[in-house]
């Protein structure tokens, strides 16, 4: 399997010719464009855009703007692709009043959307992808995504926090060949979400190396990690990915750094868990 960082939470990986993407974005200046002048100046990620019309599958963690952004979904997607996404979490709209630009675009983009629960699996091309359970910081639906194919298994975080799921996701389905581990242990201010928490919403670089570690992550590459810092909104730990580097190393995780639009090959591991019936298979 082949793996292209596109940036932020962003990844395409690809098996012959096929190819699915996990949260890839386009516009980097759209997400916290709604807070207006606000958020002017803020350092935005350096995104790259998927191979075109090539994916059989788009893959959305949540629909946070960085996460879900339609247009780079449309034109990742070969035609009649579905973009899959979390269980709609039932709320009111003040609930899910971080969720409402992304689902107004991906709606006018009229994509073919379809809801996956924690722990089914749906079969694209030559993958198998399954949802996972995640944990979102602020409460919002969230899965994290298994990506197997020809015997590899790529685990992508979205922008988790620390949870409890861990131990059975690697028991059931591990070990995994690469891990994309949220690092930047941003801590926000919503008015939306009041009063304030003082603790991240994402894996801070400490959590997320025990995380990888309790994974069995035969390599972890940071991601959420550098760019987007909004004052008394949004603030990001600083040098994230290198102190989740010294963090991971510590628990000898095996870390690489990627730059946007770098590719690295993956093999197989040679030890699988057997799932039995741990995953839903859905056409």
């Amino acid at each position: 399997m082949r793996l292209k960082w596109l940036g932020w939470a962003g990844v395409e990986l690809e098996v012959g010719g096929a190819t699915v993407v996990v949260d890839p974005l386009q516009d980097a200046g759209a997400v916290f464009a709604p807070l207006g002048e606000q958020a002017a100046g803020t350092p935005l990620p350096r995104v790259v855009p998927p191979s075109p019309g090539t994916a059989v599958a788009g893959l959305v963690t949540h629909l946070h703007r960085d996460h879900a952004d339609a247009s780079a979904l449309a034109a990742a997607l070969e035609p009649g692709a579905p973009v899959l996404e979390p269980l709609a979490g039932g709320g009111d709209k003040l609930d899910d009043l971080a969720l409402a630009q992304a689902e107004h675009e991906l709606t006018a983009a009229g994509l073919d959307r379809r809801r996956v629960a924690p722990w089914e699996s749906v079969t694209a091309g030559p993958f198998t992808l399954t949802a996972l359970p995640a944990s979102d910081g602020v409460g919002d639906p969230q899965v994290a995504w298994l990506v197997q194919a020809g015997g590899v298994r790529v685990l992508h975080l979205g922008d988790t926090s620390f949870h409890g799921y861990w131990w059975r996701m690697a028991h059931r389905l591990g070990p995994f060949d690469v891990v994309l581990v949220p690092v930047n242990g941003a801590v926000v201010s919503f008015p939306h979400r009041q009063p304030a928490s003082p603790l991240p919403v994402a894996l801070d670089p400490e959590q997320a190396a025990i995380a990888a570690g309790i994974l069995g992550a035969r390599q972890a590459v940071p991601i959420h990690a550098e760019g987007y810092e909004v004052d008394g909104v949004y603030q990001p730990v600083p040098d994230a990915a290198k102190r989740f580097a010294t963090a991971a190393a510590q628990r000898d995780v095996p870390v690489r750094i990627l730059d946007p639009g770098e590719t690295i090959e993956i093999s197989a591991s040679e030890t699988h868990h057997p799932t039995g019936n741990e995953t839903l298979d859905r056409p």
